[in-house]
């Protein structure tokens, strides 16, 4: 039941991934950069434009609108979320997209870096775009598909649905978002203003893929003080908290617990900064698995690790520091059936077979459905990302924008 609709996605996204949006894990403001607000002011505009009246960025770079519902019935309030910002992991400073027509199967070579080859041995999901055109950056940024493929399939829909009143739908709550990569994507979203019953970001891979559930994630910080001395004069004192540090990372698991060394439902234990001196070191790890009994499970593994070489430094100390950061959202979509139900239904309509999987990560709506919002996370078409290697489909984005039409329209059906 494929609508017949022109799209316009691919001309947006284009626009959206040239403007630097990286996000900053050091910095302590909020947004955690200035830069992600020119995104979100072109944004405004460009849904002002479309006659959506209420648009308006705040003052923590968040995005908020309506599209207002044009049935008589009383619908649910659902939101469509993406993030603005990109990784830290790759530059996002002059991105060049590169659009690769009707593609055949051939490796990418990217022009500004011709090491940076996107072949489809590497990235099986090529197989299935043939014919298609494909959108990669030129070989020394990423392209941005991660999370800006999601809001130019937001806008194109929203603009679907203003410019077609046919199309029944109750009220939809935009919502694009600053710091997803770092981990403060829902930080300061005001939820009273939102004023959604319902969400789903739109910020996956695979083309009719619907997740349902992510990791639940924590943070372990180990703060070591060790016992600082003069070199020449060091025997028998010195307890280098680097070595200490060193020897903690040394002794985590090789074939097991890390993030080279597991797939599907396998947690993990990975190291993600490194900082200190001979008197004071620390190491910030995140933790991933499906269940916190998991977490914590690892995170005793990794007590076990601190324990057994603080033995060797008996003059040294550490403190073993746990922050959680997000849980699986599936304990509360189970709860609301009907969330991920609509989804599948409008994927299918859409023309595709709906994919159920699992993130091996997490997405706002992982925090956000523990806000009150139920959220799942639909397909925008992405792949490859953090890294130079990214590339998207237009086809995809615009599958991902008929969806959502299509998610509005049976919300207001079945209501």
């Amino acid at each position: 039941m494929a609508l017949s609709l022109q799209h316009a996605v691919l001309d947006r996204f284009l626009r959206y991934v040239q403007i630097d949006t990286q996000s900053d894990p050091n910095s302590t403001t909020h947004p955690s950069t200035e830069k992600q607000k020119d995104l979100g002011r072109v944004l405004v505009q460009e849904l002002l434009d479309l006659g959506i009246t209420d648009a308006e960025l705040d003052e923590y770079g968040y995005v908020y609108a309506t599209i207002p519902s044009n049935s008589d019935k009383a619908v649910p309030v659902i939101c469509f979320c993406s993030h603005m910002d990109t990784s830290p992991d790759s530059s996002g400073t002059g991105v060049k997209p590169l659009v690769h027509q009707n593609y055949q199967g051939q490796d990418l070579v990217l022009p500004d870096d011709t090491n940076i080859i996107i072949k489809q041995a590497e990235h099986p999901d090529l197989k299935e775009q043939i014919g298609n055109d494909i959108v990669t950056a030129s070989g020394t940024t990423l392209l941005g598909a991660d999370n800006k493929a999601g809001v130019a399939a937001i806008m194109d829909a929203a603009r679907l649905l203003m410019e077609n009143p046919d199309l029944k739908h109750g009220k939809i709550r935009i919502l694009f978002t600053p710091d997803e990569e770092i981990g403060r994507g829902v930080d300061k979203v005001d939820m009273k203003r939102l004023g959604a019953d319902f969400g789903y970001t739109v910020d996956g891979e695979k083309r009719g893929t619907l997740e349902d559930e992510t990791f639940s994630a924590d943070g372990v910080t180990i703060k070591i003080q060790g016992v600082s001395a003069h070199p020449g004069f060091a025997k028998g004192k010195l307890e280098s908290a680097i070595k200490i540090a060193a020897d903690v990372l040394a002794a985590l698991p090789k074939d097991r617990l890390s993030p080279e060394t597991t797939e599907g439902r396998e947690g993990f234990i990975h190291p993600v900064q490194l900082s200190g001196l001979a008197e004071q070191a620390e190491i910030k790890f995140i933790i991933r698995d499906f269940t916190e009994a998991k977490l914590a499970e690892h995170e005793a593994v990794l007590q076990d690790i601190l324990n057994e070489v603080l033995e060797r430094y008996p003059n040294s100390s550490a403190e073993f520091l746990v922050q959680e950061q997000y849980r699986n959202m599936k304990t509360v979509l189970d709860q609301h059936p009907r969330v991920v139900a609509n989804a599948v239904e409008a994927i299918e309509r859409a023309g595709m077979s709906a994919i159920a999987s699992s993130i091996r990560g997490g997405t706002d709506g992982s925090r956000l459905s523990f806000m009150g919002l139920p959220c799942p996370n639909i397909f925008a078409g992405e792949h490859a990302f953090h890294s130079k290697y990214e590339w998207v489909s237009v086809q995809d984005m615009e599958k991902s924008a008929e969806t959502l039409v299509h998610l509005a329209m049976i919300w207001e059906e079945r209501s």
